[in-house]
């Protein structure tokens, strides 16, 4: 009895089938972001090309875009926003770093339990973290507290509250963890035996720090210093709540389009505005791994 051989696959049809197998995986993803994101987004590009507010008579016109351009207050606005949110990104780096390199190469066994505890505070509500902060540096708070007992005033007084100041020490509190995580698994995988190496042929752990650690970590330090840029550009709770009327941001401008002023037209192009402003990070952050990693 003879059996008959499986037929051949063509190239063609095994072409078909790993098609077919990626549409089926990549496409309630792909189904989402278009339904979720682009389409959202289209609706906003068309509200730019209107004129009024909600509720009123609204038409189709480029005077929001003049008006806009027009506005040197909301520039300078976009521009101060821009560096408090390089400000906090560096403030964060600069205080995450060494601690995902003790985790990385000095905790041992202890690096999950220390891990753990620096996510913690992630757990509780965003809100809340940040009303701690108002309540620290109020004018009953800790700080004041601290001061008054040692001396250092003589009644209490809101200590940076309602500044810029107080939200870029707010944001640096709530971000830095996040910013601890991309570098410590960056630096979690670097060969130790590079290091080893390095000592073998008489380099100071100073200098194998800067010739071997730092530059394989950067790919982390880039995640971190992104992770903390844009969403910090667009913040506008954190503003609200401990930074007042000084410490006001971009992100409470364009709240305050959408939600009091109803003017959804000149909204939508001060986000599309801050979109555009944030595609070359990411050119420039995709660009920066590829080379990092050659």
């Amino acid at each position: 009895m003879t059996t008959l051989a499986p037929p051949i696959r063509t190239a063609a049809q095994a072409e078909a089938t790993r098609r077919r197998r990626l549409l089926l995986i990549m496409g309630p993803p792909g189904l989402a972001l278009l339904v979720f994101f682009l389409v959202p987004l289209g609706i906003m590009g068309l509200y730019t090309l209107r004129s009024g507010t909600l509720g009123g008579e609204m038409a189709w016109s480029l005077d929001t875009y003049r008006s806009f351009l027009a506005n040197t207050a909301l520039q300078r606005l976009l521009w101060r926003s821009t560096l408090v949110s390089l400000q906090t990104s560096l403030l964060c780096v600069l205080l995450a770093y060494p601690i995902a390199y003790y985790l990385a190469f000095r905790a041992g066994e202890r690096r999950m339990t220390l891990l753990t505890i620096i996510i913690i505070p992630a757990w509780t509500s965003y809100l809340l973290r940040i009303l701690a902060w108002k309540l620290i540096l109020g004018s009953s708070g800790l700080l004041n507290t601290f001061l008054l007992w040692v001396g250092w005033i003589d009644q209490p007084a809101p200590i940076l509250l309602f500044s810029q100041t107080a939200v870029v020490v707010t944001l640096v509190y709530v971000w830095a963890p996040f910013v601890a995580l991309p570098i410590f698994a960056a630096l979690d995988r670097i060969d130790k035996r590079l290091l080893e190496a390095a000592a073998d042929l008489g380099s100071p752990p100073w200098y194998a720090f800067v010739r071997v650690t730092l530059p394989l970590s950067l790919p982390g330090v880039l995640a971190g210093f992104l992770s903390v840029f844009i969403p910090t550009l667009g913040e506008y709770v954190t503003p609200l709540l401990v930074g007042g009327v000084n410490g006001i941001m971009y992100g409470n401008l364009i709240q305050d389009q959408f939600v009091r002023a109803l003017n959804w037209p000149l909204g939508s192009i001060m986000s599309l505005v801050l979109l555009v402003l944030l595609l070359p990070m990411f050119l420039l952050f995709r660009r920066s791994d590829d080379l990092l990693q050659r």
